[in-house]
């Protein structure tokens, strides 16, 4: 059976991404699926000072060797002020110093949510413009805008919303 990772780029407790990420890579079949926590990889912020002190961290070692051992990637990024959230920054900028194409041509689902009516939109933008040079194949997006109003325990809560993500889904599994 193949292995999928998800995780979601922020390190909050009560993140909406980590919610969606759990979900959807729930929703995918025949994957055994095992949820990151970048709270598992704290690691300090990167500096080449740092690095050359005191090397790359086993944390970003680690989370690496998850993602080349992975079938499957499905990743949902919190935006912070139109970017990548400094702890997904963070960990990207120590794999980055380990293998400058970290992704690894592994098959991605890329998503974010926000509170708000884009979605995460800027983000997903941005790091679906970003990763292929680092390795990344990106086979499907999702956005889910205004995340309060359209998910809920059960999943996806607006009808079309949840047939985009069907579709991103069905994408997904097909590359796997």
């Amino acid at each position: 059976m193949k292995n999928i990772i998800a995780f979601a780029g922020s390190n909050s407790k009560t993140s909406i991404n980590k919610k969606l990420v759990t979900y959807v890579s729930n929703q995918v079949e025949n994957v055994e699926v095992e949820i990151l926590d970048l709270n598992d990889y704290s690691m300090p912020l990167y500096g080449i000072d740092h690095e050359t002190e005191n090397g790359i961290p086993d944390e970003a070692k680690m989370f690496l060797k998850k993602i080349k051992e992975s079938n499957g990637i499905v990743l949902s990024l919190a935006e912070h002020n139109g970017a990548y959230s400094t702890v997904f920054k963070n960990i990207f900028d120590w794999m980055s110093r380990l293998d400058g194409k970290l992704w690894s041509n592994v098959p991605m689902l890329l998503m974010a949510t926000s509170p708000g009516a884009r979605g995460g939109a800027t983000v997903l933008e941005l790091a679906n413009s970003r990763f292929k040079y680092m390795g990344g194949n990106v086979v499907s997006l999702f956005s889910l805008p205004s995340f309060h109003d359209n998910f809920s325990n059960e999943g996806i809560t607006n009808l079309e919303l949840n047939a985009e993500l069907r579709k991103a889904i069905n994408v997904f599994e097909k590359s796997l």
